[in-house]
């Protein structure tokens, strides 16, 4: 009764957890094994070092799955899995999120409207964000492209602490540029 239970709870555990490979999971003949406490026991069988972690009532993890040398600890699976899964929320708090926003021009634009929309974009720079600066070209504009590549440089004039992170160019009907904030 009690091998049954044994057997089905390595079985469901393999099944479910697929980050690590521990236990039986693991198919190397020898292995570096360090214990619970971070010492290291040297290199061993997997056979022994299982029996040793069966042992403590642990798990045998790999957490260096390298040909010449893999590296397994001894330790509670569910306390490190719960621990690595902290660590990754507390990395992902810590990340900033960059966002992107657009500004749609168009060839036919004027100067006064050019300079609102250099004023909004220096704003979005301001705070952080990347800026989509797309120019659309419907029917016949599609013949003066030359002429929205000049206002598209002239509006690049008006930025201030930009930079180019991608130049103008045509995409489809749409020339498109991004802009970053200067790095400092």
């Amino acid at each position: 009764m009690r091998l049954d239970r044994a057997i089905f709870f390595i079985l469901w555990r393999c099944i479910n957890i697929k980050d690590y490979l521990i236990n039986e999971q693991i198919r190397f003949a020898f292995v570096q094994v360090i214990d619970e406490n971070g010492q290291k026991l040297g290199k061993m069988k997997v056979e022994d070092a299982i029996e040793n972690a069966y042992s403590k009532e642990l798990d045998l993890v790999l957490v260096s799955n390298n040909e010449e040398n893999p590296v397994c600890k001894i330790l509670d699976y569910s306390k490190f899995k719960f621990e690595m899964s902290k660590k990754a929320k507390e990395a992902k708090k810590k990340q900033k999120v960059i966002e992107i926003k657009e500004i749609r021009l168009s060839p036919k634009i004027d100067k006064h409207d050019l300079e609102v929309k250099a004023n909004m974009l220096n704003k979005f720079l301001a705070s952080g964000n990347k800026v989509k600066v797309s120019m659309k070209f419907r029917g016949r504009e599609l013949n003066f492209i030359e002429q929205g590549k000049e206002v598209m440089n002239m509006f690049k004039g008006m930025l201030t602490d930009c930079q180019v992170e991608k130049e103008a160019k045509m995409e489809g009907k749409n020339l498109i540029m991004f802009l970053a904030p200067k790095q400092k």
